[in-house]
C-alpha cells in the first residue's frame, strides 16, 4: 500500500526538488546543503542519500577501459584499478565537496563509461590540509575481536596537492560459523554425522599516495598503492558416527600487491582536451589447502604472480553544447606465472595445467558520440574494437588471437523533469578469467581439484535494457529495469578426461539467455508526516537458460542468484546530532553444477543489522552497529555422483546447516583540518 501511495502521488505531483539545482538537461546537481542533518561523512555516504544512484564499483578485469565504476571526481575516473572505488570515495570528506552532478541517460562532454547513471563529485577549489584518523573494532559471537585503524591526510596549496592513506584491519569471513553435518545415503539413511566448527580470518593493510601538479600546460597526476593480505581458514569436522573420526582442513594464503600509476591531461583550447594513462600493478599470491582425514593427508599448494602494464590516450572534443566527440585507445600486456602442485600421503600426484605461464597482448580503439538533438533526447553512442594474442607455456602449449568489434548505443528520453525512460543496445565481451587457466583445490567442500583450461574463449552477450525512471518529492525515485542478455561460449563447469582420471575444469558450454528485472525505490517520508525519514529497497530477480555439458539438459547458470532484495531505513535526528538505522537483506540461493555433483548454498532467513551514527563534537563521529541481528544462517547442500551425473545414481547428499551469531561493531573517527 505505502508503495502504491507513494506512485500514485509522484505522477500527479512530481516536481524537480527543491534542493537540487538542475544545470543542463539529463543532469541534477546537489550541493550540501542537501545533505544537511544526515551525518554524513564523506562523499560514499553522500551518494547512498542520492536518488536513484546505486554505486557500481566496477568490475575486476584486464586492461582500465571496462573496469570503470560510475563515479567520476572532478569530471574525471580515478586512476586506479586496484584501489577499490568505495575506498576512494570514503577518502573525500563531506566537507570538500563543492557538490554531486547526477548525470541519467548521458550528456555531451560526459563519458558515461558504459553506464545508464553516473555520479561525478566535484570537489571544491583550493586545497588545503585535512585529516582523519579513526579506529574500530568487532566484536565477535565467538569472543574474537577484529580491530583496525585508520589515518589519512591531504593538502596543498591550490596548484599542487598531495594525500595519503595508511589503514589496517583485522577481518572475519561470515562463512566461519558452527553447525551440524550430515551425510545422508539416496534412501535417508544416515551415514556420516559431525558437529562443523569453522573461523576464517585475517590481516589487511594498504598505504595510498596521490600527488598532483601542473605541468607542460596541463596537469600531471600521480599515485601508487601497496596492500598486504594474510588469510587463515581452519575448519574441524568431530564425528559421532563414525564415532571418533575427526577431519581437519586448513587454508592459509598470502598476497602482495602493487600498484603505480600516472595521468596526464592538456586543454588545447576550450573544446579539446588529451588525457594519457600509463599504469603498471604486480601481485604475488601463495598459499596452500592441508585437509587431514584418516589415513589421508592431501595438500594442494600454489604460487602466483601476475603483473599487468597499461597504456591509454583518449582525445576528447565538445563540439557544441549539444554535441561531443572521443576517441582513443589502449594496449595492456598481462603476464601469469602458475606453479601448482598436489601431494596424497606425501607422494607427489599428477596435475594437470599445473605449471602455466600465461601472456596476453591485448589492444582496443574506440570512438564516442553523445548527441542531444532535442532537449528531451539524448544519443549516447560508441564503438570499440578488441584484439588479443594469448599464448601460454609449460604444462599447456597454446596460442590463439581474438578480436571482437563491440557497438553500443543508449538513448534517454525526459518528457519532463521527473521522469526519463532509458533504453540500451550492446555487444559485451567478458575477459577470461587467468585463474581459470590453472588449477585449484577445494577440500572442504568435497570438489577436490580443479584443472585449468588455457583454451577457453571469452563469454559473449548482446545486451538490450529498458529502464524507467521516475522521481518524486524533494528525494524520492522509483527505477525499473529490465535486462535481456543473449549469450555465447557461456563459461561454466565441465568435465575434462585425463589417463589419470576425470577432472572438473571451466568450459565453454554454448549458448544461453540472461534476463534481470531490477526494482530500485527511495522514499522520503517527511509528505507521509514523518520528518527525516529515509527507505530505500532494492529487488533484483534474474532468469537464465543454459544446457549442462554433463546431462545435455536445461538448467541455470552456475552460482547466477535468482532472487536478492534488501531493504533498508534511516532516521536522521538532526536536534540530537544523530541517526538511526536498520538495514534487511534477503536470503538468497544459488547452485553450482559439476559433473559428478551438485551444490546448493542458501540463506533462507534474512540478515539484519542495525546501527546509531552520533556526533560528539564537530570533528568527532561514533559509529555502533549491531550485525547479524537475527543470526541468520548458512546451508551448504552438496549432491554427489558417480561417476557423473548422466549416467550415474545419487550417492549420498552432504549437509550442513552453519550459524553464525551476531557481532557489535564500534567506530571512532576524527577529523581534523580545514
Amino acid at each position: 500500500m505505502l508503495i502504491a501511495n507513494v506512485l500514485a502521488q509522484a505522477a500527479i505531483a512530481a516536481v524537480p526538488p527543491a534542493a537540487e539545482a538542475p544545470s543542463q538537461q539529463g543532469v541534477i546537481s546537489y550541493p550540501p546543503a542537501f545533505f544537511e542533518g544526515q551525518q554524513a561523512s564523506n562523499a560514499a555516504e553522500m551518494l547512498a542519500r542520492v536518488p536513484g544512484f546505486n554505486l557500481e564499483t566496477g568490475d575486476n578485469v584486464r586492461g582500465f577501459e571496462g573496469a570503470a565504476g560510475n563515479v567520476l571526481i572532478d569530471g574525471q575516473r580515478p586512476t586506479s584499478k586496484s584501489d577499490n572505488l568505495e575506498e576512494i570515495l570514503r577518502r573525500v570528506s563531506a566537507g570538500a565537496v563543492e557538490r554531486i552532478d547526477i548525470i541519467r541517460g548521458g550528456a555531451p562532454g560526459i563519458d558515461m563509461q558504459g553506464k545508464s547513471v553516473l555520479a561525478n563529485v566535484v570537489r571544491k577549489q583550493g586545497a588545503s590540509f585535512r585529516g582523519l584518523f579513526a579506529v574500530a573494532n568487532n566484536h565477535l559471537w565467538d569472543g574474537r575481536n577484529m580491530h583496525g585503524m585508520r589515518l589519512e591526510l591531504s593538502g596543498g596549496d591550490g596548484q599542487r596537492t598531495w594525500e595519503t592513506t595508511i589503514r589496517y584491519g583485522y577481518g572475519n569471513d561470515d562463512g566461519g560459523q558452527f553447525g551440524p553435518y550430515v551425510r545422508l545415503a539416496p534412501d535417508g539413511t544416515v551415514l556420516r554425522s559431525a558437529d562443523y566448527e569453522a573461523e576464517s580470518d585475517g590481516l589487511q593493510q594498504t598505504i595510498t599516495a596521490g600527488y598532483s601538479q601542473p605541468l607542460l600546460g596541463g596537469r600531471i597526476s600521480l599515485n601508487g598503492r601497496a596492500f598486504w593480505d594474510s588469510w587463515k581458514s581452519e575448519n574441524t569436522v568431530a564425528f559421532s558416527l563414525p564415532a571418533g573420526r575427526v577431519d581437519n582442513f586448513t587454508s592459509p594464503y598470502d598476497e602482495f600487491e602493487t600498484e603505480l600509476g600516472a595521468r596526464y591531461t592538456r586543454d588545447f583550447g576550450a573544446r579539446t582536451k588529451l588525457e594519457t594513462l600509463l599504469l603498471r600493478s604486480d601481485s604475488d599470491f601463495h598459499g596452500f589447502d592441508l585437509a587431514r582425514t584418516p589415513g589421508v593427508i592431501n595438500d594442494f599448494r600454489y604460487a602466483r604472480d601476475y603483473n599487468e602494464t597499461i597504456g591509454r590516450a583518449v582525445l576528447k572534443h565538445q563540439r557544441s553544447a549539444t554535441l561531443s566527440f572521443e576517441a582513443g585507445g589502449e594496449t595492456a600486456l598481462n603476464r601469469l606465472d602458475s606453479h601448482s602442485e598436489q601431494f596424497v600421503n606425501g607422494q607427489a600426484q599428477d596435475l594437470p595445467a599445473a605449471d602455466v605461464q600465461v601472456e596476453e597482448l591485448r589492444g582496443e580503439a574506440f570512438a564516442k558520440l553523445v548527441w542531444r538533438p532535442a532537449p528531451a533526447w539524448t544519443l549516447d553512442g560508441g564503438l570499440r574494437f578488441e584484439a588479443s594474442d594469448i599464448s601460454s607455456e609449460g604444462d599447456v602449449v597454446l596460442e590463439k588471437s581474438l578480436s571482437f568489434l563491440k557497438p553500443r548505443l543508449a538513448v534517454a528520453w525526459q518528457p519532463r523533469p521527473s521522469t526519463q525512460v532509458r533504453a540500451r543496445v550492446e555487444r559485451v565481451v567478458g575477459q577470461l578469467n587467468f585463474d581459470d587457466f590453472v588449477a585449484g583445490a577445494d577440500f572442504e567442500e568435497g570438489t577436490g581439484v580443479s584443472v585449468g583450461n588455457p583454451d577457453l574463449d571469452p563469454e559473449q552477450a548482446w545486451v538490450g535494457e529498458l529502464a524507467l525512471e521516475q522521481r518524486f518529492w524533494k528525494s524520492g525515485a522509483v527505477t525499473v529495469t529490465y535486462r535481456r542478455s543473449e549469450l555465447t561460449d557461456v563459461i561454466d563447469r565441465g568435465p575434462v578426461f585425463t589417463p589419470d582420471g576425470v577432472y572438473d575444469r571451466p568450459t565453454n558450454i554454448g549458448d544461453g539467455t540472461k534476463d534481470e528485472l531490477i526494482v530500485t525505490l527511495m522514499v522520503p517520508t517527511e509528505p507521509l508526516g514523518w520528518k527525516g525519514g529515509v527507505l530505500q529497497g532494492e529487488v533484483n530477480r534474474r532468469w537464465s537458460r543454459v544446457t549442462d555439458p554433463t546431462t545435455l539438459t536445461t538448467r541455470r547458470i552456475s552460482r547466477l542468484r535468482p532472487l536478492e532484495w534488501e531493504a533498508r531505513y534511516t532516521q536522521d535526528l538532526p536536534q540530537w546530532g544523530a541517526s538511526v538505522g536498520v538495514a534487511v537483506f534477503g536470503g538468497w540461493t544459488q547452485t553450482t553444477y559439476r559433473y559428478n555433483s551438485i551444490t546448493d548454498v542458501k540463506l533462507e532467513d534474512a540478515y539484519v543489522t542495525t546501527w546509531v551514527d552520533k556526533r560528539l563534537r564537530p570533528d568527532l563521529m561514533l559509529r555502533v552497529e549491531v550485525m547479524n541481528l537475527a543470526e541468520r544462517g548458512i546451508r551448504f547442500t552438496t549432491q554427489a555422483y558417480g561417476p557423473e551425473r548422466r549416467t550415474g545414481g545419487l550417492l549420498y547428499t552432504d549437509d550442513r546447516d552453519l550459524t553464525p551469531g551476531r557481532s557489535i561493531y564500534v567506530r571512532l573517527r576524527k577529523t581534523f583540518g580545514g
